[in-house]
């Protein structure tokens, strides 16, 4: 499934906790679409992935600037446009992206059962983030469905089937 520029908001975060396929999900979103894809951890302060990969849990503190980081590769003029991965867990951080975006922004929330994402989570290698810090980031997330702009899509599917159904959603979302 191939989608137009015009049915697609120009900014999209795919969000959710370790595990969900952000990455692999918006690179499929991306290239689809003709947009840039930015990988979020990239944008990470090297003190936050000290942080996770010791298994520590990042606190709001920490996130503010990795946040600010994000929402200014969201405003960032581009000639296409741009998705971006980050996990957005509560809606203060949602809202904060959204002011910085500059333009419209749409969320893909990937959802998916704790089973299924520390399984996902163990069988990756070299990711900082360990399988136990999912239980603090599933204690954190603030489900953003019913937000304007976002388009939940269920995980326990194929990569392309999940992306389909994302890029479906993101041609019917709604910004009111």
């Amino acid at each position: 499934m191939n989608i137009s520029k015009a049915e697609t908001p120009r900014a999209i975060i795919v969000m959710g906790v370790s595990g969900c396929g952000k990455s692999s999900v918006a690179r499929l979103i991306a290239e689809r679409a003709g947009f840039e894809q930015v990988e979020g951890d990239d944008l990470h302060p090297a003190s936050n992935v000290d942080k996770m990969t010791a298994g520590i849990p990042l606190e709001d503190a920490d996130r503010w600037p990795w946040l600010d980081r994000v929402g200014a590769e969201l405003a960032r003029e581009r000639q296409t446009g741009v998705v971006v991965t980050c996990s957005a867990l509560k809606k203060i951080y949602r809202d904060r992206l959204r002011a910085t975006a500059g333009q419209p922004l749409a969320f893909v929330f990937l959802n998916g059962s704790e089973t299924l994402l520390a399984e996902r989570i163990s069988a990756r290698a070299g990711h900082f983030m360990p399988t136990s810090l999912l239980k603090s980031q599933l204690e954190t997330l603030e489900d953003p469905s019913g937000e304007p702009g976002v388009v939940t899509v269920d995980i326990d599917k194929p990569l392309n089937v999940i992306a389909d159904d994302a890029i479906a959603g993101l041609s019917a979302v709604s910004f009111r």
